[in-house]
């Protein structure tokens, strides 16, 4: 029998006494499954020398190992508590599909750090925090630690603070979004708190970078919280040598850095402009912006009007560290940020320096220097940090579509870790690369070549590199996990599939699957083709949805994964919730296939 589980009624109610039964669908192998079982299968068992022969043939493992087979057998066995001896040298074809869909057996991407940390910093993809201290919105919200440590807890290796005088004790530090309804958090408590939780998820190096609004002696006073609270774990550069390249990942890690701009004099208070972006699509936020049209405003957000405590790191000399600051503050600063005052960016972007800098530019500022100047942007990122924050006008801490920045090589694109939506989707499953380590290798297109700069030209044409094909077969935990009126008072749910990409504007696709009415284990057995140019940035999405022919369809669940980590073959996903946490127990199973192109 192909069931791990024997069909039972479900009874709901629709009026009164009047009610309605369905027979709850068992949970059995999908065709293409089953075939498989069959070809490998002897005497109806797979052994671990026909499971080492599938895992090689199949799942693309070229290197599967006899022993490794054994030993995914006497997991699963462990698991599934089989007793009897025969089952016990193999799977059948019931323990074979639990296989399939267990997490720790089966993943769909490699869960170990495997990337090149030996490279200079700036050649990263770092996971990056923005006002990472808020708990909600940017005007109103409570400031914490908490969202700090949550932040941390998912692997984020750059967070923002906001330095401030406490108006009640003129000694102590406040972190705060300024002039805003924002109540304060203490500074102190979020430097303790980043020493406690900084390398829970990752011990590559954790960057803090500090705007601050400080007077010098405030200034000595956050540098003492911090080299007491971090001690040895505070990288302290040699101030006698000049970091032409940056040391690399591995040479840090488990230290601690410091980034800041220049310190600024306290700005007048502004009154929030009327020009709010709020978040659409309902529950699960807005859709990721359109590469193109993101691009083509961004000239003319460029200059945005003034709102509380936006960003504005590069208006300032750099050479002010060091003339109102204090030496103590000074020593302790790793990566100084901040352009020469009144130099455009493209100029302060193509000076030769031979220190390593980091600017900072608002999505409009970026999405405009792309446009009209593509490769300096992408050679200053292959030496340079470059940071990139949200438009000063997302209050609701909405997020944008980080590919404009990924694919110009900058390294820190400041997201709203503590909302949900979309383009923070896609953020977290890229992150997923490398062991979510929160470093991701950027391509070597990206990076100098032999004649001293990068290879990749946005502007030229590129061809398909990479043929991606998803089959997505089923669907299953939701009635576990929900309960079975979740989704619907009347019946059960009718369960939809969107299967898709997210990258740069030629790769960018959404498909849908037909719905299947009344079923809590949906059966899809839908395909789909994806032709990438630019595979190594890009994002496969998945999302569930249950149709309601009355209402807004509800939400089921989502996950992204980055394509270059995907392992090919018949594989399981658990997905996540809208803020990104699994949904324990609720699963797809998908068969991936991957025809890559030489470059």
């Amino acid at each position: 029998m192909n069931a791990t589980e024997k069909p039972e009624k479900h009874k709901y109610k629709l009026c009164g006494c009047i009610g309605r039964s369905f027979r709850m669908t068992s949970l059995s192998a999908p065709k293409d499954v089953e075939d498989i079982f069959v070809k490998y299968a002897q005497n109806g068992i797979i052994g671990a020398a026909q499971l080492q022969q599938f895992l090689v043939e199949v799942q693309g493992e070229k290197d599967a190992t006899l022993k490794q087979a054994e030993e995914i057998i006497a997991a699963q066995h462990r698991e599934s508590h089989v007793i009897h001896v025969l089952h016990r040298q193999g799977f059948n074809l019931n323990t074979f599909l639990q296989y399939l869909l267990n997490p720790q057996l089966n993943p769909p991407i490699n869960l170990s750090v495997h990337h090149d940390m030996t490279k200079p910093m700036s050649h990263y993809y770092i996971s990056t925090g923005h006002n990472s201290y808020l708990t909600g919105n940017q005007l109103s919200s409570a400031c914490s630690e908490v969202p700090i440590i949550k932040a941390l807890q998912k692997g984020v290796r750059v967070v923002e603070l906001d330095l401030w005088p406490n108006e009640d004790a003129e000694d102590k530090v406040n972190v705060l979004h300024g002039r805003t309804l924002t109540t304060p958090v203490d500074f102190e408590k979020c430097i303790v708190a980043i020493k406690e939780h900084a390398f829970e998820a990752s011990e590559f190096p954790l960057v803090i970078t500090l705007e601050d609004h400080l007077t010098p002696a405030l200034q000595a006073k956050a540098a003492e919280i911090i080299t007491r609270n971090l001690g040895d774990l505070l990288y302290l550069p040699d101030a006698q040598t000049t970091c032409i390249e940056f040391p690399s990942p591995a040479s840090l890690k488990k230290r601690i850095l410091i980034s800041t701009k220049p310190p600024k004099e306290y700005l007048a208070a502004v009154e929030p402009p009327k020009d709010v972006i709020h978040p659409k699509d309902g529950a699960w936020g807005e859709d990721i912006p359109d590469y193109n049209e993101q691009v083509e405003q961004g000239a003319e957000k460029a200059s945005p009007p003034a709102a509380p405590d936006a960003d504005t790191n590069d208006s300032d000399d750099d050479d002010s560290i060091g003339k109102k600051t204090a030496p103590e503050y000074k020593r302790i600063i790793t990566i100084r940020a901040g352009k020469p005052k009144g130099v455009p960016m493209k100029e302060a972007m193509a000076a030769k320096e031979d220190i390593v800098k980091r600017f900072s530019v608002s999505e409009p500022q970026l999405e405009k220097i792309c446009k009209n100047h593509p490769l300096t942007v992408i050679n200053f990122t292959s030496r340079n940090f470059l940071r990139v924050y949200p438009y000063g006008l997302r209050f609701n801490s909405s997020n944008y579509n980080p590919f404009v920045a990924w694919s110009h090589g900058a390294q820190m694109v400041a997201f709203n870790m503590q909302g949900y939506g979309r383009p923070l989707w896609i953020v977290h499953g890229f992150f997923k690369a490398n062991g979510r380590c929160g470093y991701v290798k950027k391509p070597d297109m990206f990076l100098p070549n032999e004649s001293g700069g990068p290879v990749y030209d946005p502007a030229k044409a590129a061809s398909v590199r990479t043929r991606l094909k998803i089959k997505i077969f089923m669907g299953l935990g939701w009635l576990e996990k929900f309960g079975k009126r979740h989704f619907d008072n009347f019946s059960p749910p009718d369960f939809y599939a969107r299967v898709g990409i997210a990258g740069v504007p030629a790769d960018q696709k959404m498909r849908r699957t037909k719905a299947i009415e009344d079923d809590w284990h949906p059966k899809w057995d839908d395909e789909f083709e994806f032709k990438l140019t630019f595979p190594e940035l890009a994002v496969l999405r998945l999302e569930v949805h249950e149709y309601d022919m009355s209402d807004k369809d509800d939400f089921g669940g989502q996950l992204c994964l980055p394509v270059s980590e995907l392992k090919t073959g018949l594989r399981h996903v658990t997905l996540c919730d809208k803020r990104g946490d699994e949904l324990s127990g609720v699963k797809l199973l998908l068969q991936i296939t991957r025809n890559d192109s030489p470059v």
